[in-house]
Order: C-alpha cells, then structure tokens, then sequence
C-alpha cells in the first residue's frame, strides 16, 4: 500500500520552470475539487496569479517571508492550519517553499530542520506538499539537503526517486552546538528569580529600541522557556540575553531532555490541557533554534530589531 503522504521537492531554474512545476500541480489539484494552499514568497504572489487566471482565487495564497519567517511557525501555522481546516475534503495539496536566496546561515539549520520533520508530522495522511527549491539561487549543499529531506525530487527531466533520503540523518547532523557568546555571563535562575529574570529580559528588550507589543512578546518567550525548564525539566536554567547581527537573541539552557522533535511545532487541541509554551514561543519570535545533548537542552529566541 502507497503512502499517502507525498512529500516532492521541485528543482527549478528560472520563471518557466517555476511555473511548469507548480502551475499544472494546482491546477490538477483544483480539478479534482482538492482545497490548494500556495506558501511562497510574496514576490511569486502577482507571477502564479498571472498565470492560474481566474483560478487564483481559488487558492489560497500565503507570503512564505512572513508567515514563515521563523521556520518552527510554518508547521503549526501554515500547513497543518490549512490542511486541518480542510479534513472533510479528503486530498490536500500545498506548496510550500521555507528556503529561498537570502535565508541567513543562522536560519538555515532550522528550515532544513522543517523538511525534514514535514514528513514525519504527516505520515499517513493524505496529503501532497511540494516545495520548491531554486537551483540557481540556492548553494549545492542546499540542494543535498533537500535530496535527504524529500523522498522524491522533480525537475526538467521529469520526477525520480531520491536515493539519498534521510530525514533521521538529517535532523541528527543539524542538532548543532551552538557556540556561546563572547563575554555574556548567563543569570542563574530558579523559581524564586523569575521575577528577577523577566525584568532582565524587558529591559534588554527595551534597551534594544524593540517596539513595546515586542518587548512583551520576547518578555514573554523567556519566561515560557524558563517556566518549561523549572517545571518539566525540574531543574534550574541559565538565561542569556545579547544582541547579534541586527536581533535582540535569548537564550535558555537547562540539564532537561527535550524528547519530541516536533515539541512547539503541533498544533494544541483546544481540549489539551497546556503544553502550549514552545508553540507559543515559534509563533512569537523570529527565529528559534533547539540543540539537545546528553547534558540537556538549549533553546534560542531571535527577535529582528
């Protein structure tokens, strides 16, 4: 039995590819009464509209650069939001491109990170996400990973399966260590600092010219972080909190074990019970990076400032 979860990455080279690949996948989808969702970069909003016709506006089109600007958002808030909503209609079809030229090395481990566990978060549903990757704009290694994240890849010569899939493999090799920064001294912190801890997090928020909804945004992700590390890990956490390539960057690292990969990237059914703390935290911050070890787990929140 064929699983039903199809999961292809498009190798493009230029505008008629682009279109040669994606055009006639929603347009198939549209002809079988499939919902399509369209998660793109913006620009490729007016080109895809341009060519669908009158069809467009039976997709729904998403700006990849916003709402997935911090790639553990995409998951919870842009593909299981539109293929939830849409379980009645059986088949799904979404495209979905989370890595286009100008994703920064910082955000890069995450995004590949995203493809990797897309196929494991829809395992058995029916489903189809296709996603793009720009051969010319992206670097080689890029298009490496995308052979592992992805078991099937289509281009000009037409669809082939990906002998170098690997999804485990790669969320093992991106699990990185990220180097501590210079001359930041973490605040131990406890039940009894948290107070203490969160006004150490607006301040550098406020100090960092964050408009004030964002200040309480960060103030916010921080003190989930550490709430997560005091009350589930049962231990007490170190706190970070400097500025680095033009982003306000916290970061929380406690002796606990973060199990679940998708930990923060699943939708909360409104029954559940909390557990809501790390899918808060994605949809919050810019960007978010998780290293597990034997030793415990660090998180990191980006805020652009």
């Amino acid at each position: 039995m064929n699983e039903p979860f199809r999961h292809p990455a498009l190798f493009y080279r230029g505008v008629d590819e682009y279109l040669g690949g994606t055009v006639p996948f929603i347009e198939e989808g549209l002809a079988a009464g499939e919902p399509v969702a369209v998660a793109v970069p913006g620009a490729r909003h007016e080109l895809l509209r341009g060519a669908l016709g009158g069809s467009a506006a039976r997709v729904q089109l998403i700006d990849m650069t916003r709402a997935g600007r911090n790639p553990g958002r995409i998951l919870p808030g842009v593909l299981f939001d539109f293929a939830d909503r849409h379980r009645h209609a059986g088949s799904v079809r979404i495209i979905g491109e989370p890595i286009w030229p100008g994703r920064s090395e910082v955000e890069y481990p995450a995004c590949v990170q995203h493809e990797a566990l897309i196929n494991e978060a829809f395992a058995g549903r029916d489903v189809e996400i296709l996603c793009p990757y720009d051969v010319v704009g992206l670097p080689h290694d890029v298009l490496q990973d995308a052979e592992r994240t992805h078991p099937t890849v289509i281009g000009p010569a037409g669809r082939r399966g990906s002998g170098r899939y690997a999804p485990d493999e790669v969320l093992a090799d991106y699990n990185e260590a990220m180097p501590a920064p210079p001359g930041v001294d973490p605040l131990l912190v406890d039940a009894a600092a948290m107070s203490q801890a969160r006004a150490y997090a607006i301040a550098a928020a406020r100090r960092a010219g964050l408009h004030p909804h964002r200040a309480d945004d960060f103030e916010f992700a921080v003190n989930e972080l550490m709430t997560n590390s005091i009350e589930h890990a049962r231990t007490r956490c170190a706190l970070r909190v400097w500025i680095a390539d033009g982003h306000l960057v916290a970061e929380v690292s406690d002796g606990g074990r973060l199990e679940d990969p998708l930990a923060g990237r699943r939708p909360a059914p409104p029954e559940q019970p909390g557990g809501r703390g790390l899918l808060l935290v994605n949809h919050l911050t810019d960007l978010v990076r998780v290293h597990r070890s034997d030793r415990g787990t660090t998180i990191r929140v980006y805020m652009r400032v």
